[in-house]
């Protein structure tokens, strides 16, 4: 994890060093750059190495139960430090678990993780500095731990007081335009936690893009639990079209790129905004989650019925040069193998760029934990196998066919030995290897992280391309 690392600046930190663990979606990572933000202002040195950290926060996803699992092992290693360090004389650091995690399971944290000194849940951003400092003294004299978690679903929003705080690896940030869904899918813990949809103003979010460009960040990416829903809560004509044409208006080198939308939710005038916007790649990431018409009405998703049929071809009729990437939920409760024919049928069809599947995962306190019909998750993981061999062999000839081409790439990280390719990314590239990487060869000495560079496709490996200089 990257990001600035200063001096405690006084005050509550007193100079205090905090280690960072971030878990889950790039929402959770904006989350804690908040909480990071928040603690630079309050004196502590943000960003150090575990070894050396008074304190270790550790950011947690609880949306599946692999994400749960991910996060007990990173708050029992987080632990664990506690003792190596007791064995060479040294106090152990305080450790504080914060997101979704202890908002959605709290005394659950404690009784799996006793030696956790404090959790902080989702609505309590601006109290981690009281609460790291407090967990460090409840640490050091051997206190019961600080409950410090707002109970029931989240109703604020935030804004870092440093808004040009990053934590991600490269030169892109999220900018994240709300809190909260709308929807209330069937299989869907989120409202739960993070309750329902608030927007964050425009004006807000486009002073927060100028100051991630001013200080060199050259992709915007837009996040939110659906993007196409932005402005809906605020009744006051706010859209998603209209924040685009905002940050399109920007001045600098950047690209702006949307992710996590609905179906229900492409509208055209977001086609028509995307098509005529200089900035914003021809970049759609829309879950549709299933095409038959009977698991969409289970998953309470009866309003992307009638669009899930149309949705890559009415893309790509505006807006040509698109790329569409989705998601499949496979196994849902009641899914019969005709069912997943279907679905696999239409992803034949589709042809989606790129596409991630899902086996179903009960989840406690949703509609579907309750439904009768569930899949065997033996039967559930091989319809994913079936269905990712399926993408894989269209995204073989997607990518083959790019050969020969030409697209604009972003230069992420520089070669690890010399002669080795720079990693880039193209516009077709979302960040986080979601999309695979473009490996770029042949680049001088003069390129630099940050730079856009206009590549040539030389070929490609089963997920990534590979390019020269154009």
């Amino acid at each position: 994890m990257s990001g600035p690392s200063p001096n405690g600046r006084g005050g509550i930190g007193r100079g205090a060093k905090v280690a960072l663990v971030s878990l889950g979606c790039p929402k959770n990572l904006v989350d804690l750059q908040v909480a990071a933000s928040a603690l630079r202002e309050a004196g502590f040195d943000v960003g150090v190495p575990e070894a050396d950290a008074d304190a270790i926060l550790v950011n947690t996803c609880a949306f599946i139960e692999s994400a749960r699992a991910e996060a007990v092992d990173a708050i029992e290693e987080a632990c664990s430090r506690k003792h190596a360090r007791g064995r060479r004389g040294r106090g152990g650091p305080a450790v504080i678990v914060s997101g979704c995690l202890p908002q959605r399971y709290r005394e659950k944290v404690f009784e799996a993780c006793p030696e956790v000194d404090a959790a902080v849940g989702v609505d309590d951003l601006e109290r981690v500095p009281e609460v790291v400092r407090a967990a460090i003294d409840r640490a050091a004299a051997g206190a019961a731990p600080l409950d410090a978690v707002t109970r029931g679903p989240s109703t604020r929003l935030f804004t870092a007081a440093e808004p040009w705080f990053v934590l991600t690896p490269g030169p892109y940030a999220y900018l994240k335009i709300g809190e909260g869904c709308r929807h209330a899918c069937a299989f869907c813990a989120i409202p739960g936690i993070r309750g329902r949809l608030r927007s964050r103003p425009q004006a807000t979010l486009v002073e927060e893009a100028r100051a991630l460009v001013g200080h060199g960040i050259r992709e915007l990416d837009v996040i939110a639990q659906d993007v196409t829903s932005y402005g809906r809560d605020l009744r006051d004509g706010t859209s998603l079209a209209g924040l685009l044409r905002a940050l399109d208006a920007l001045p600098g080198e950047f690209r702006i790129r949307m992710l996590y939308g609905h179906p229900a939710g492409l509208t055209d005038e977001l086609l028509e905004t995307v098509a005529g916007c200089r900035r914003v790649v021809p970049y759609f990431d829309i879950p549709i989650q299933h095409a038959s018409p009977a698991v969409l009405r289970a998953m309470d998703r009866r309003d992307t019925v009638a669009e899930v049929p149309r949705m890559a071809a009415r893309i790509r009729a505006r807006v040509p040069e698109a790329v569409v990437r989705t998601t499949c939920l496979v196994g849902f409760p009641g899914e019969t193998a005709a069912m997943f024919d279907e679905l696999l049928r239409f992803v034949k069809e589709a042809r989606f760029d790129h596409l991630g599947a899902f086996a179903f995962s009960s989840e406690e306190g949703t509609k579907a934990d309750r439904m009768p019909g569930k899949v065997p998750a033996r039967t559930a993981e091989a319809r994913r196998r079936r269905l990712m061999e399926a993408q894989a062999r269209i995204v073989a000839e997607t990518l083959e066919g790019l050969v020969g081409t030409e697209a604009t790439a972003l230069l992420e990280a520089p070669p690890a030995e010399p002669g080795a390719p720079w990693t880039a990314r193209t516009e077709r590239q979302a960040p986080d290897d979601i999309d695979g990487v473009t490996y770029v060869r042949g680049l001088g000495a003069k390129a630099r992280p940050g730079d856009f560079v206009r590549v040539r496709i030389a070929g490609h490996t089963d997920y990534d391309l590979v390019a020269d200089p154009a």
